[in-house]
């Protein structure tokens, strides 16, 4: 018996898009190529057996604001969310922490004491999101264009300085913090913020990912799923089995299979043929799509052109440490973190992202960092920690910036090198961290993608953020949305828009799009 909708890969958003259809009342089939569910929203124990940790992503403050993720209701498929008693927090040589609380005027107050006047600068850049920054992540997380958020948006802008704030949303990260602040503090925690994506931190477009993740800091936190990562994606997989859906895992799709350019089923471990009554949604890379998983013939030559244009954000390199205590900082935080930045200076940040741009592995690579125990006791026994760093190196290595030798082959001879410079960043503000170490995993690119096929190369973001490739050029110029050339296959992935960033929103978008069609076209194969 045949499924309405087949789903390609048990992703977050391929998971969110089997849950709407099936809300709204289709038969989905979710083919999973790899041995459970989660893509890049997993936990394990295989480090230690005493302590969890998270595969790939850790903090989810776009779930915890994604309407999508927040209509199904998944604490009631066993869910729960936690927080560390601070958001964020950045360690500085000679100096106090810059430290992001989750209570606004606390944060305030900690930069008013560094430079008089920050406080209520912050307070303000925080009163303007409250009035903006419900339609702006709006905006930002629906099909494009999004006509009712953006409509929202026009009608709020005066009262946050019209022209003014919109030229702050296009900002450069480095000179969106120095146009606000006096102090340090703030322009560390926006300029680490917007490192979270590929774009240069005085590009435009890394203010507006600085803001946006620094305002959610402010008002839903970085929460993390109590017990692992995992348990997000699992309530998900839940959810759809409770509604009658289908997960079958340890089943890669090797092709879909089309007819007169309609999608009418998959090929499953190359042998076994699904039919789809109505819709098939990718979430997949796109340039696993377009002439692999769809035939060449089947697709335009300007469509096929344009994806070799497609660009991958930088590679990646994740280091995992099992600690027999909490993290020796030389100077600790008056509030403990969950989240973590590593660098010495917001233009040692601009020099390591420009480094990975060049081609060269970073001499002093920035580091995001987990306190996974902080954020969350169940992750390891009483008194030690699940600690966690990445960085981004890369997709092509002409040249090592430091000392190392690191060639970009990612054999274990660089992964562990890179490690090393990883730990020795974090060693110079926990002095004592080598003592506490029971166990260390590295995954470089390799790894991550053969644990996920859409980390490609050790992409983490579904192709590059920079507005060259964002909005209606996602994934390419003319296919800004979830539908693609083929009738009845919809790009569900990060490689669609919005792009990367645990919401669900290319999901959702895949599904209202295969839904919208099927209203419009009502037919069956």
């Amino acid at each position: 018996m045949g499924h309405d909708a087949i789903v390609i890969g048990a992703g977050p958003n391929g998971l969110v898009a089997a849950n709407h259809l099936l809300d709204a009342g289709w038969s989905v089939l979710v083919l999973e190529a790899q041995e459970e569910v989660g893509g890049a929203v997993k936990s394990d124990r295989s480090l230690h057996a005493d302590f969890v940790h998270d595969t790939f992503s850790a903090f989810y403050p776009l779930a915890a604001t994604s309407p999508t993720i927040r209509s199904f209701d998944l604490e009631q498929h066993g869910l729960r969310w936690t927080q560390a008693p601070a958001v964020l927090g950045h360690p500085r040589p000679n100096a106090p922490w810059a430290l992001l609380h989750p209570d606004r005027d606390a944060t305030a107050k900690l930069f008013d004491e560094e430079a008089p006047g920050d406080g209520q600068a912050w307070l303000d850049l925080c009163a303007e999101w409250d009035r903006v920054g419900e339609h702006l992540v709006g905006a930002l997380l629906t099909p494009f264009p999004p006509l009712r958020h953006a409509t929202g948006l026009l009608t709020r802008l005066r009262s946050v300085g019209g022209l003014d704030f919109l030229r702050t949303l296009l900002e450069p990260a480095v000179s969106l913090g120095g146009s606000r602040f006096r102090g340090e503090a703030p322009r560390l925690l926006l300029a680490g913020n917007a490192a979270h994506a590929d774009i240069p931190l005085d590009g435009a477009g890394s203010g507006l990912m600085g803001l946006l993740l620094s305002m959610l800091g402010q008002t839903v936190g970085f929460p993390v799923p109590v017990g692992g990562a995992g348990k997000l994606t699992q309530a998900l997989a839940r959810r759809i089995e409770s509604r009658g859906g289908e997960i079958r895992c340890s089943s890669p799709v090797t092709k879909v299979v089309t007819r007169s350019r309609t999608a009418v089923g998959v090929e499953v471990g190359g042998e076994t043929y699904v039919a789809a009554g109505r819709a098939i949604i990718a979430d997949v890379l796109a340039t696993r799509l377009y002439g692999d998983l769809v035939a060449a013939d089947q697709l335009p030559p300007r469509l096929l052109r344009a994806m070799q244009r497609f660009r991958l954000d930088a590679a990646t390199v994740k280091v995992d440490w099992a600690l027999s205590s909490p993290v020796p900082w030389e100077v600790a935080p008056l509030c403990a973190p969950g989240a973590v930045h590593i660098a010495d200076s917001v233009s040692e940040m601009a020099e390591s992202m420009s480094q990975v741009a060049a081609g060269a592995v970073p001499a002093h690579p920035f580091l995001l960092a987990g306190q996974m125990s902080v954020a969350d006791p169940t992750r390891s026994p009483a008194g030690t920690e699940a600690l966690w760093a990445y960085t981004h190196v890369p997709q092509n290595v002409t040249r090592d910036a430091g000392d190392s030798g690191i060639r970009g082959a990612w054999d274990h001879t660089d992964r562990e090198r890179m490690a090393d410079r990883m730990q020795a960043r974090l060693e110079r503000f926990a002095p004592g961290l080598a003592q506490c170490i029971v166990a260390r995993r590295v995954l470089g690119p390799r790894e991550l993608e053969e644990m996920n096929a859409n980390l490609q190369g050790g992409s983490i973001n579904g192709g590059t953020a920079q507005l060259h490739q964002q909005l209606v050029f996602r994934p390419v110029p003319g296919h800004g949305r979830a539908e693609t050339p083929v009738r009845g296959l919809y790009l569900g992935s990060a490689s669609a828009h919005p792009g990367g960033g645990v919401h669900g929103a290319p999901g959702m978008n895949a599904a209202r799009a295969a839904l919208a069609h099927a209203r419009l076209r009502p037919w069956r194969r």
